[in-house]
This record gives C-alpha cells, structure tokens and sequence, in this order.
C-alpha cells in the first residue's frame, strides 16, 4: 500500500480521473471460472421488459474499443467537503501534483442546521472528451466548468417533486456518457438525464425510495445502473428496439423493492410527422428495464470490473485437449437431456463486464452486466469473515475434543462439551470452554497456527518468528498449564504450520519459501531435522524468492506423505520418510486450491477441491489422477455442479476399526451447503426434475451440533444415490467430524455482523421530508 496523497484538510467526497486514450486490443475469447453461483429465494426478480435480446446491443461491452483523446498528464478531480473541486495530475511515480482548483460553491442559509449542508462539491466527473469537469453539491446544483479556463460554463438545477433546489437536495453523484448525456442522481430519489452541451433536462425517473448513492454504466454506455439508500440497484440501459410499455412495467414499490440494483435502457422510438407520413424522426429516451434485491442496507458504491484470466491457465495445448475430453464425457452422459447451467460460471467470462456493488451491511455483489435480471447477483463474501479453525478429536486429556481458534494477535484453545442427547434425531447446542489464550508479543499479527492430533503442542507464527508451547494438565486437576518450547533460531516467520499425525514433528513453511521439518526430541525443544527447497522440475533445485508462498500443508496419517500448497494452486508432494520431494502438480484448471487431505483410510489418496469446486483425487505413490477423478471428473451430478457458494473446507469421516473399508467419505461445505460423498459408491444419475436436495437447516446459536448418523439416514431413505446435499440458512464457517456419526457446525448469524454497524438499515423515507 502506498500514500500517495497526503491529507487536505478536508474530507473527500468523490474522486472521478480524466478519460485517457486506450488503444485497441484483441480479444482472447477465453472462459473464466471462479466459483459458483446460487439460486436463492433471499434475491427477488423485476424483470418487466428484460427479455434480454442483448446479442446484438452488448457485443461492444467484450469487443468494441472507443478512442479518446491523447491527454499530456492523467488528471484526477476530486470533489471536497469545503466546496471546491480539486484537480490533480499523476506523475510517473505515481504521486498526486496539485495543480489548480475550480471556484468554491457558496451560499447563505439563515439556521445553522441548513448551513451544515450547504457548500459542499459531493460529486464530479469529466466530460468524454476532458474539456469539460461536471460537479454537483448540496445546493441541488449541477455545474459545468471549462477545465482549462476554471469558469463556469452553466449550471442546472435539480428540481423534482416541487422540492426545487436548495439544501435539501443533494446531488450525491454523477455519470458522464460518451453520447454527451450527463446523468444525475439525488437525495430526492431521483435518476435524471441532462444534456451535456447545455444543461438542458432530458429524462428523470423516480424509482428509488431514498437517496441514490451511486451510478454505474456499462462499456458500451447504453446502459446505466442507479443504487441507493433504498438498498436497491437498477438498470437503466440502451437498447434500439420497443419502447418499454409502461403497463407491462411492474411497480417496484408495491413490491416493497429493497436491496436492489435498479437497470435502465436507452431504447430508440420511430415518430412519424403529422404533416408527412413518408418521414419519420428517430427518438431515444431512457426507460426502467427492472431490479435486482440483493442487499438489505444502502448501498454506497457500483463500478463495473472486466474479469481477467486467472493465474497461471493451461497453455493453450492442454486447454483445448481438456475441452475436447470435456465435450465427449458430457456428449456421452448428457445425451438427450438439457446441460445444466452454472448461474455465476455462466456469465461470469474473461473480457466480458459485471457490475459490483458494495453495500453498509458489508456485502459485494456481483451481477451480470448484460443479462441483468436472469441471473442471480453472485455474493462475492457469502459470509463472515473466517476464523481459522482446527478441530482436534479424541486428545490425551480423557478424549476430550479441542478447538483452536486463530484471532489477530491471540490463539483460543477450547474444550468441546457435547450435550448427551440419547437418541434423539438431532443434537443439542454444543457448548464450549475455554483453556487457554495466548497472546502474541506485542500484539503481532498472527498469520498462521496449529495444532498436534494429541492436543499436548500447539503453536502460532507471527511476521517476526514462529513459537511453540506445551498444555498440560495434572492427572485428578482442573487447571491446565501452558509452557513455552524452544525452537530452533535460525526458524524464518512461517506461512503455514502443521505437525504429523503422531506428535513427533513440526512442519514450517516458511517465507523464504523453504519447508522445515524439525523433530520434538524432549521437553525442552526441538531439533530441525530437514529443509525442503521447492523444485517445479528435475532439474530446478534452487528455490526463488518470486515463488508463491506455501498457504496449506497436509499430511498423510502414517505420516509419510506431505502435500504443500501454494497460494495460486500449485502442489508439492514430498516423501517425508526420504526426506525427498516426490511429485510437482500444477496448478488445476487455473484455480486456486481451497481445501484437502489425506483420508483416514488410504494413506497414499490426496483429495484436493478447488475455487471453481472441482475434484481431484491423487494417487500419491503412483503419480497419476486417480481412477475416481478420470472417470468421474466431468459427470459430477447435478445438484453438486448447482451448489451453492465456494468450497471452503472438508471433513473426513473417521475410520471404524470394526468396519475396515478402503472407501473414503468425507463431507465438503461452502458457506451455504454441505456435501456428503462416498467415493466408494457410484455417482447417480440426477432425476430430471431434482434440483438440490435443500431442506433449509436453521440452527439455534453460533456453536452447533446435529447428529450426523440421522441425517445420512434420512438422505439415504430419501434418495439411493450419492452427493447428498444440505443447504443453510445461516452462513457457515467451520464444520468438522466429532466421530463417524456426529459432526460440529460453527456458524454466524449475518445479523450479528450487522448489529453493530452504526447506519440504520434503510433510510425508506425520501430526504428532507
């Protein structure tokens, strides 16, 4: 992060920079896939006119580049609290360089309440072609000024409703086209159109509910996006077709629309003359298209984001043998039945625009710029933000589970109380307490930690160093005992820790982006047995700097395999019992790894799921795909290609001595579902008419328990074939296995993180009334 520009002395209401040239650039028709997108009944639709012919309209979003004028120095204007608008220039460097300022807006009001408001610049933008800056304030003005002279060019006021200008109104932000349509949105909940030649009024609309925040226009500009106090987002977009038919256009209103991104077109009217029948005059106008409800607060903020291809992509050879090997596993699978769309996947491409919105109950959305109101928006943060959490099961201390819970600058460590529920169908609140905390010195920041299976060591490391400490407790007492353990000094900060499976050694990736593995020799400390520099290929053994860093490491359960994950998804594999790397694994179809493991019951099977919730299973030992993940990869069922939100983490079933099988269960989970899968049974067929097997699970309190044994149960009755599917209402953070029939689910409530914000929910009342 980087100043670069210090403080003015005033506060900032909006920044807007001047439009420089861009030359033209080919287009890479190339897919881009970050998760997927859900159903939900929490969105509501108003798609009155959008039946989205946009093939011909938005071909110019991914494809048409327009010239702008070549422009000496990149200049911002910034609109300020004091009444002035600011311009900038942007050197090299990338430093702001005061250059001049346009003249203060100035007034007097009679009561000091009224004169709080006045004499603030709250918004600016520049004219297409940055001759032109356009600014709007609280005395409902809009003012063109000529840049290069610093004059006022004309000023238009903002009058809608009868409340006429004045303090009351504030033009909280404004959109300059490249048609030369300069749009406006207000406290009065009002979107209006002006000419930007001379201020003249063209179009206005009243669809918000409160005071519009913010405007977003499409790349090709025929459409507009309007946002607000109201929480709703709507589309104002262009579109040379019918006219929209205003009793075709539902009422947001009498739908209680909030939360919402409000969409409008410029649509295109042949007018024939009274006089001549033969002549005809083509017309545009703006018209609503429709809404999308996604947030439940004001929204603050939209802008428009082209998706860039991911990281480190399959060259394009291998590229196209995955698509050919896709298509015919799909051809063969699907054949006479309709493929199944992904709702995010789906729109969501490299080149081609999307909207974001940001809203005060702390919420991203991204929707489709060009299909609007036929996707649902996609929520870019489904839930709280995660603690890192590691459940360890059946410790030293009387089997007692133990939850450690990363903070800031502190490591919880809690004792898991499960309440005895007999057989009852599903378990009680579980209940937790606390053993111990330690803090971080001098309050560092604590990057990553972990815990031994035995529950005895655990240890955290902050950007300086790594520490480890023992927890103990006297046989017949209640009171545990935290002792620090010396490690060895020449240890660098780490990215991720982990130890294996029996206790015995400590693993540190550390930043320089080597791994060390030390081995625990007594009480006092620990002995660094190994480091493993990081080799892509045979003949690289020098690890770089440049590398990515290491983020997740797994262990097999005889301790003999170590799988470390880099942040982008590339996977080392390493022989632990050698000490040798043994396998390099490229990064999966472009994404990100988000959870993995060694299964319980296969010491040498890696099962890794990645950011576009693909899965992989690994034979270790053999080097190769797994047979599962070459059969199976492609004809996942439905009802999992459906669900809902990211795959943030797995749980393995724990193997049953009595029940000896080499088949790996395990349970995937988003923020939103859960998956059970069975790699031992067959992956069935979807019923065409299932969707995802939902019954909504609303749990009573943040720390939960279900019975796991009845829930497979009713799943299996209610369906004979695999990846069964249990959607949430509440976001979820942490799941994981207490045995082979009972599972703990930690989650939060987004309400609690709403509380405390200090803004009200919605302001539905229009400003100053």
């Amino acid at each position: 992060m980087q100043i670069v520009l210090e403080s003015i002395g005033v506060s900032i209401w909006q920044m807007a920079v001047a439009p420089v040239i861009k030359l033209p650039a080919p287009e890479e028709p190339s897919c881009w896939h970050s998760g997927n997108g859900f159903l939900n009944d929490k969105y509501e639709y108003n798609d009155s006119d959008d039946a989205e012919n946009y093939q011909s309209e938005d071909a110019s979003d991914s494809e048409q580049v327009h010239q702008k004028l070549v422009t000496d120095d990149r200049r911002v204007a910034i609109a300020c609290d004091d009444g002035a608008v600011r311009i900038y220039t942007i050197s090299n460097l990338d430093k702001f360089i005061y250059h001049k300022s346009l003249p203060r807006v100035s007034g007097e009001m009679s009561t000091p309440e009224k004169l709080f408001l006045l004499g603030r610049a709250l918004s600016v933008t520049w004219s297409h072609d940055s001759n032109r800056i356009y600014s709007g304030s609280s005395d409902g003005l809009i003012r063109c000024w000529n840049v290069d002279l610093g004059r006022e060019i004309f000023r238009s006021t903002v009058a809608l409703g009868g409340l006429g200008s004045g303090p009351e109104l504030c033009i909280w932000s404004l959109l300059s086209l490249r048609c030369g349509t300069v749009v406006s949105a207000d406290s009065t909940g009002s979107v209006q159109f002006w000419s930007g030649d001379n201020g003249t009024l063209l179009q206005a609309h009243s669809n918000h509910k409160g005071d519009v925040n913010a405007l977003a226009a499409a790349p090709s500009q025929n459409r507009v996006f309007s946002a607000g106090s109201d929480g709703q987002v709507w589309i104002w977009p262009a579109l040379c077709a019918l006219v929209l038919d205003n009793r075709n256009t539902s009422d947001p209103f009498k739908q209680g629309a909030f939360g919402q991104v409000i969409l409008y077109k410029l649509c295109t009217e042949k007018l024939q003359s009274y006089n001549d029948k033969s002549s005809s005059e083509m017309v545009k106008k703006w018209v609503y298209v429709g809404y999308v409800r996604a947030h439940t607060h004001d929204v603050r903020a939209l802008t428009m984001a082209v998706p860039i291809s991911s990281e480190g992509s399959l060259s394009d050879e291998a590229r196209d043998l995955q698509d050919e090997k896709e298509r015919k596993v799909k051809k063969i699978r699907f054949k006479g039945k309709k493929l199944v769309d992904f709702s995010y996947s789906k729109w969501a491409r490299f080149g081609v625009p999307m909207l974001v919105s940001a809203g005060d109950d702390a919420k991203l959305f991204a929707y489709s710029a060009k299909e609007f109101t036929r996707f649902s928006p996609h929520d870019v943060c489904p839930a709280p933000q995660r603690v890192p959490v590691q459940l360890v099961v059946n410790t030293r201390f009387s089997q007692t589970s133990f939850l450690l819970v990363q903070a800031s600058s502190w490591l919880d460590v809690l004792c898991v109380r499960v309440p005895d529920v007999g057989s009852g169908p599903y378990g009680g609140l579980a209940t937790t307490n606390l053993v111990a905390r330690v803090k971080s010195k001098l309050s560092r920041k604590i990057v990553c930690s972990a815990m031994s299976n035995s529950g005895e060591l655990f240890g955290y490391s902050d950007q300086i160093r790594p520490s480890l400490f023992s927890l103990s407790r006297q046989a017949g007492q209640s009171t545990w005992t935290i002792s620090k353990r010396q490690l060895p000094q020449d240890l660098p900060s780490a990215h991720s820790m982990a130890f294996t499976c029996d206790g015995v050694r400590l693993l540190i990736a550390g930043h320089d982006r080597r791994i060390y593995v030390s081995r625990i020799v007594d009480l006092e400390g620990l002995k660094l047995l190994h480091t493993f520099i990081l080799c892509r290929g045979e003949h690289d053994n020098e690890g770089s700097l440049g590398d990515p860093p290491i983020t997740k490491m797994f262990t097999s359960f005889d301790g003999q395999w170590l799988a470390a994950i880099n942040c982008f998804g590339d996977i080392y594999i390493f022989n632990l019992e050698i000490q040798r790397q043994h396998w390099f694994i490229s990064r999966l179809d472009g994404a990100s790894v988000t959870a993995g493991g060694f299964p319980p019951q296969d010491n040498n099977i890696l099962i890794i799921t990645t950011s576009s919730n693909q899965f992989y299973i690994f034979d270790v030992e053999a080097r190769q795909l797994g047979e599962w993940s070459m059969q199976q990869i492609f004809t996942l069922p439905k009802r999992y290609q459906e669900f809902p939100g990211e795959v943030i983490g797995l749980s393995f079933c724990p193997s049953s001595s009595s029940h000896p099988t080499k088949s790996s269960s395990l349970v995937v989970y988003s923020a939103r579902a859960m998956c059970s899968i069975d790699f031992g049974k067959p992956v069935d067929d979807d019923d065409e008419s299932e969707l995802v097997n939902g019954a909504l699970l609303k749990f009573q309190g943040s720390l939960t328990n279900m019975k796991w044994k009845h829930w497979l149960r009713e799943s299996r009755q209610s369906r004979k074939n695999n990846f069964d599917l249990v959607v949430f209402r509440d976001p979820v953070l942490f799941i994981g296995h207490l045995s082979k029939h009972s599972i703990l689910i930690i989650d939060k409530p987004w309400m609690e993180v709403v509380k405390p914000f200090d803004s009200a929910p919605l302001q539905r009342h229009i400003f100053g009334t």
